[in-house]
């Protein structure tokens, strides 16, 4: 749910229901809120929840990625453990995965700083 006027947008994200990963559709064990996020363009933000033992495909950003941990733990592929408040941030063309033990709660942004970003 969410309230938009003059140009300001503002969803009840404890209100709204999450929809399906669109980079893995078949997935029920991670779901996605879109915020301001457009799979066209592969740009915005979004907040990400990932159940219990959840893990996504590798994968390569074409795009800055910088998403913050809100509640839960995820775990990097080189072991790292990430926990609520840590913010990770990615350059254009990192591969990765991540995975989560307790399942976690993310908000994600994706954005160029000049150019399309289109590979």
């Amino acid at each position: 749910m969410s309230d938009q006027t003059d140009g300001r947008k503002i969803v009840r994200t404890a209100h709204t229901p999450f929809g399906v990963y669109e980079w893995e559709p078949e997935r029920t064990d991670i779901r996605l809120l879109k915020l301001s996020f457009d799979h066209a363009s592969g740009q915005g933000s979004y907040i990400m929840r990932m159940e219990p033992g959840a893990e996504t495909e590798w994968h390569t950003h074409a795009r800055r990625e910088e998403y913050l941990i809100i509640e839960g733990d995820l775990i990097e592929p080189d072991g790292t453990l990430l926990g609520p408040g840590d913010v990770v941030l990615f350059e254009p063309g990192t591969r990765h995965h991540s995975r989560t033990e307790t399942g976690c709660l993310i908000f994600a942004v994706e954005y160029s700083l000049t150019g399309s970003g289109v590979s």
